[in-house]
């Protein structure tokens, strides 16, 4: 269990003195660090610091004599159980965007700070409008003034940089960085710089541990159109088997030489690929004044990255089956564990993470294994602590979502199971869900769709029933990356990618029913060529699942399952089995064979 930051309950009043000092009537605060990373490295959390929330994904807006935290549908809950809703207003972001709330809380004259390493030049448009209308002003500052009032803020990270074992690379990097360069050619661009600690792991094919549960490298790169890079990252963290990775080609600088670099780039005029919603404001406002000509766009690793070739997919496979024994293994011991003593929400939470970490290429957790019974399961992301911990008990649903790192893929996988007998509304509201992830993993769809036009698919039952849930359906999905990664997704709105083969997403419909119970269930699936219907015209795609673990029958109300959706799960329970079987113990096996018989309809 990673331990989050300690919250300091006197840091508002002591930033609000600090603002004054330095002139300002407000301070912007987002959960982020200069690599726009979603989990963070102890030394970012500056929002947990300042407000106690310790989601992935917040923004603290403070003025002298209000404050407010938005929150997406996510962490709405978890929210109003670790902010103090006297000092921070909790507002939800699909409501309410924070350059909104700011506007409505301007006044003329006022002067709003914010750190150019926290926000991104896309991410600042907004406010600088909102300013821009109310007669204020957003200045920049050179200290974060959270970090000068955190006399004891943990150090930077500093974990040594691995290479990738040449067992799990596709492609070299050196292959990578001409593909680079090639897409800098394309759009006319000399150089680009990366900041993103994904896009750099992959670049370069290293990894590192310098945020929980992410195996990112947090560096910042240079890389030009002639194959060539500049790596800014302190030299003590590259031992000589990855200087001779890297090779020639890859000069390694430390990172107080990024600015000087910077400069070199605007002085010979050079023309600068910049991902506007990715790149720190202070590294664009650099070459701006140094006289670059920056050309917005897209990180150009993150579009290859997120497609995987074949010999990547089958290495996620591999890794699905050996993690969905893992899960297999501790279902079938939580059923009856439950029966001879209690089991709490932690003490499930850690056999399931020793069950994992037995396998040889297990690197970790790929994000804090989400273990919530009955009201806590209704909290998206909720985070079990000793205080929340609460013993899984009879009538009620037990909801854990979790997943590992694994040096041949990444895995996210959440399954809800009755802990005893469900009520007839747990099973009409799983059966709706589990019908909505049917209804992805069998969907046919013509190539060039976006995620955003499949997502109704999945609500489709619920709101039959007059529910939704306040979360997107799927995420993509590294390979020994981010659990969470761009460009793909499948959500109610944009911007979303075009979904083309090899990339990985998550399909996870949900419902929540706030203080009584939560159901999802998600299993991890690859975009793969389809066969066009006969008479049809289009070139076909479609999803095969990747995770396979079984799901709770004892959940599914038939009666509510259409034909083809009992043939999918009959079909998807016989896969499991027969790829579990050989990987778990006797006594695993017998429990395996009966939760996956096959489900009948009276239909």
């Amino acid at each position: 269990m990673n331990t989050p930051i300690a919250f300091d309950p006197t840091l508002l009043a002591r930033l609000r003195l600090r603002l004054k000092i330095l002139g300002l009537d407000g301070f912007l605060t987002p959960h982020a660090n200069a690599h726009q990373s979603e989990y963070l490295p102890a030394s970012d959390e500056r929002l947990a610091r300042l407000t106690g929330f310790g989601g992935s994904a917040g923004f603290a807006v403070v003025f002298k004599d209000s404050a407010a935290i938005f929150v997406d549908g996510r962490y709405t809950l978890q929210a109003a159980n670790e902010v103090d809703a006297r000092a921070f207003e909790i507002v939800s972001s699909a409501k309410i965007r924070p350059s909104a709330w700011l506007k409505d809380h301007l006044r003329l004259g006022d002067k709003i700070g914010f750190d150019p390493w926290l926000h991104t030049p896309k991410g600042l448009e907004s406010f600088v409008e909102v300013c821009r209308n109310a007669g204020a002003e957003l200045l920049s500052v050179d200290l974060n003034p959270i970090d000068a009032e955190w006399p004891d803020r943990p150090a930077p990270p500093s974990s040594l940089v691995e290479a990738l074992d040449p067992r799990y690379i596709t492609l070299s990097h050196t292959a990578k960085l001409k593909q680079i360069a090639d897409a800098l050619k394309e759009q006319n661009a000399d150089a680009v710089v990366l900041g993103a600690g994904d896009s750099i792991a992959w670049a370069f094919n290293i990894r590192a541990t310098d945020v929980p549960y992410t195996p990112l490298v947090l560096a910042f790169a240079i890389l030009d159109s002639s194959a060539k890079a500049k790596l800014f990252i302190h030299p003590e963290r590259i031992d000589a088997q990855v200087r001779a990775h890297l090779g020639v080609g890859v000069e390694i600088l430390p990172p107080d030489q990024l600015g000087q670099a910077l400069d070199d780039l605007g002085a010979a005029k050079s023309a600068i690929l910049l991902p506007s919603d990715a790149t720190a404001t202070w590294i664009a406002k650099r070459l701006e004044l140094s006289g670059a000509h920056l050309i917005n766009g897209d990180d150009p690793c993150q579009l290859p990255k997120a497609c995987k070739s074949p010999a990547e997919i089958e290495g996620v496979k591999h890794a699905h089956v050996r993690d969905g024994a893992a899960l297999t293994r501790f279902l079938a011991w939580l059923e009856s564990a439950v029966q001879n003593g209690p089991v709490t929400e932690l003490s499930a939470a850690r056999h399931l993470d020793a069950l994992r970490a037995e396998d040889a290429l297990w690197r970790g957790l790929s994000f804090p294994t989400i273990s919530g019974s009955g009201p806590n399961g209704a909290i998206v992301h909720y985070r079990v602590t000793q205080d929340s911990d609460r013993t899984l008990r009879a009538g009620e649903l037990y909801l854990v979502d979790s997943g590992g790192q694994y040096l041949d893929g990444t895995t996210d996988v959440t399954r809800t199971v009755a802990i005893g007998t469900p009520t007839a509304e747990m099973r009409d509201r799983f059966t709706r869900v589990l019908k909505g992830h049917i209804a992805i993993s069998r969907q046919r769809f013509p190539r060039g769709t976006q995620g955003q036009e499949l997502d109704v698919l999945a609500r489709r039952a619920l709101w039959e029933a007059g529910l939704d849930y306040d979360h997107g359906t799927g995420h993509g999905v590294g390979t020994y990356l981010g659990v969470h990664e761009g460009p793909q997704r499948i959500a109610k709105r944009g911007p979303g990618a075009e979904l083309r083969t090899g990339m990985v997403l998550s399909n996870e419909p949900g419902y929540y029913k706030a203080n009584a119970f939560g159901i999802r269930i998600e299993n991890l699936i690859t975009v793969t060529q389809a066969p066009t219907p006969k008479g049809g015209d289009r070139e076909m795609l479609g999803f095969e699942t990747l995770t396979l673990a079984p799901i709770d029958l004892h959940l599914v109300e038939p009666d509510l399952l259409n034909t083809n959706e009992i043939d999918w799960l009959n079909a998807y329970h016989v896969r499991v089995r027969e790829a579990l079987t050989p990987l778990v113990d006797e006594q695993t096996r017998i429990w395996l064979n009966r939760a996956t018989q096959p489900l009948t309809s009276s239909h």
